[in-house]
């Protein structure tokens, strides 16, 4: 068994507009949803034996508060792959993850995590910044994964847990 959680970057600031789209840091709201939502994952006793993460700087960012919170020893591998993915480039890493890992987190962006929950989750609704889908694969090898048998174990994002305001 294999066990990928694809995760959403954090929401970004648009502050700075001169600032080039892969420079975007995080915004305030982002700040805060990452570290919380790490600290989700670790209740559950989720933990990567591998980090892989866009080189852009709100998905670095992202990947970097989850492995601070999970207590991650190693280097987050970067993938410019991940940086204005699509499907395929998602696919193709997730086929190249070394077997040696069962678990592994990949941080990345819109629109190629929606088509990916899309296509072999059958999740068809948006997946939001900072938004988590688990997935577990019944093969042995990554390169089968896509192919394999396949159990949604999660999804989840900050606004399951934010209080509607409006509501009372």
């Amino acid at each position: 068994m294999k066990r990928l959680y694809l995760i959403r970057h954090a929401k970004s600031s648009w502050k700075d507009m001169t600032l080039d789209d892969f420079d975007r840091p995080l915004n305030k709201r982002g700040k805060s949803d990452a570290p919380f939502m790490a600290q989700k994952l670790n209740y559950k006793n989720i933990h990567p034996d591998i980090i892989i993460s866009s080189p852009a700087k709100r998905a670095k960012s992202t990947a970097k508060a989850f492995k601070d919170i999970l207590e991650f020893k190693d280097k987050i591998k970067f993938d410019d792959s991940l940086y204005d993915a699509d499907l395929c480039d998602i696919e193709k890493v997730i086929k190249n993850i070394d077997d040696r890992y069962t678990t592994s987190f990949v941080f990345s962006h819109n629109p190629a995590i929606n088509e990916f929950a899309q296509k072999h989750l059958n999740i068809d609704e948006n997946i939001p910044t900072c938004g988590i889908t688990g997935v577990e694969f019944r093969c042995k090898e990554w390169k089968d994964a896509l192919k394999s048998a396949k159990k949604l174990l999660l999804f989840d994002y900050p606004k399951n847990y934010k209080v509607d305001e409006n509501e009372n």
